[in-house]
């Protein structure tokens, strides 16, 4: 290894198949998405995975004690420092595996969070981060804690062991927790600003949402040219990033490229993360990207419905599919893929990598954000020279002449456009 190498954490995946979990999604897919989140955090190598079948959960365990005797002679095996379990898993259950089998243990919900941590950019994404892994860590706290009183059977006035540290722990929790809070009021007035002095741009917002590594940053890098982080990795995206483009019509919109959706999500990363995706409200149009050649793709795009609904978008919002990676199919599936989406007018089949089909998508997102136009006459007096500029910039201005007064313009602009125009002062 040399010196300025990282040490390398050696890992292995767990996914919990629990057999009266009604809801519970196709094991081995469930397994893969796992190791994907896993391979998403820099410095761990994943040495192996495993579904582990269970009837039930085991409160204390999670799982039965043949099982974690077994596991715990194939980590030994393989010296494992690290296990992902691919769930939720209660204060009481890590402790007692991470006692168990002499590792660290991550659930779902912990391991999403490390991703976020190290993807995050922007100061807002850094602090909905911080939050959110304080208020996970407070969560535990307490729970341990109550765990520990009905233990021990007490009545709750008689200290105990451990009693001073975690009262201490959440004290200072809740304090950082206050200094975040704050700093974020801060943070999203400045973005609150930033989005008034947006709405004064008189350009259609298109969002482009997604399943997690669906495509949607190589779309976005080759509609814009620019080198937004791409990878073939979940979360390779996480603040939202947003680029001025001209389409080949001429028209010019905002493309913002958000966050991957993935199924599951803890409800307390939705609530942290709430602000990241709200460039998807203001969006004219959501432009829904998915990996076609993912064998659960449907599942996929049922998640992303379920983030979007969630999120207040309407179901009559303007939306177009895009059905991504038709570089990954077979020849048989891509034309089946091409042949559906000539029969819809609000469905593409492309491959952001190669580019094909991507024309024919830009060509239909500038016929869906042109607003029908109509002609009007404004008199401006000289001293609104800011609010003749931006109808210049808007692009609207068809001619004007000089008056006495100031300027008569004559002006062939969308609703939206005029809503925006009245707005500015």
């Amino acid at each position: 290894m040399l010196e300025h190498d990282k040490p390398v954490t050696r890992a292995w995946v767990l996914h919990p198949d629990i057999k009266i979990d009604s809801a519970r999604r196709d094991a081995s897919s469930g397994l893969e998405e796992a190791v994907s989140l896993a391979v998403a955090l820099p410095d761990l190598e994943v040495f192996g995975s495993d579904v582990v079948r269970l009837p039930k959960v085991h409160p204390g365990m999670l799982f039965g004690s043949g099982k974690i005797e077994e596991l715990a002679a194939v980590f030994k095996a393989h010296e494992i420092e690290l296990v992902l379990v691919d769930g939720p898993v209660t204060p009481v259950q890590q402790r007692n595996l991470e006692k168990a089998w002499k590792v660290k243990l991550l659930d779902r919900t912990g391991l999403i969070l490390e991703i976020f941590g190290d993807r995050a950019r922007t100061a807002e994404g850094v602090l909905q981060v911080e939050m959110a892994a304080l208020s996970y860590q407070r969560t535990r706290l307490v729970r341990a804690w109550t765990h520990l009183e009905r233990q021990r059977g007490g009545l709750g006035f008689v200290g105990g062991p451990g009693e001073t540290q975690i009262e201490a722990d959440r004290r200072a929790i809740d304090e950082q927790l206050g200094r975040l809070r704050k700093q974020l009021a801060k943070v999203v007035k400045t973005r609150e600003l930033h989005r008034s002095a947006r709405a004064k741009v008189p350009f259609p917002i298109v969002a482009l949402v997604g399943y997690t590594n669906a495509g949607k940053s190589t779309l976005f890098n080759r509609v814009t040219g620019s080198e937004v982080f791409a990878k073939d990795m979940l979360f390779a995206t996480l603040d939202p990033t947003m680029r001025r483009i001209e389409l080949p019509a001429g028209d010019e919109v905002i493309l913002s490229d958000t966050v991957g959706f993935i199924s599951d999500l803890p409800t307390e990363l939705v609530a942290a993360f709430r602000a990241t995706l709200e460039e998807v409200l203001d969006a004219d149009l959501i432009v829904h990207v998915r990996d076609i050649s993912h064998p659960h793709t449907e599942e996929q795009a049922q998640d992303v419905e379920t983030i979007l609904q969630g999120l207040g978008i309407s179901e009559d919002a303007p939306k177009l599919e895009v059905w991504n990676k038709l570089d990954q199919l077979n020849e048989d599936d891509r034309q089946s893929a091409v042949t559906q989406a000539q029969r819809r007018q609000d469905l593409f089949a492309v491959s952001a990598l190669t580019g094909e089909g991507v024309d024919d998508l830009l060509q239909v997102i500038a016929e869906t954000v042109k607003d029908p136009r109509t002609e009007e006459t404004l008199s401006l007096p000289f001293s609104e020279g800011k609010r003749r500029a931006w109808l210049f910039d808007a692009g609207v201005v068809e001619k004007e002449n000089q008056t006495e007064d100031g300027f008569e313009l004559s002006v062939l602009w969308t609703e939206t456009q005029k809503a925006r125009f009245h707005k500015l002062s």
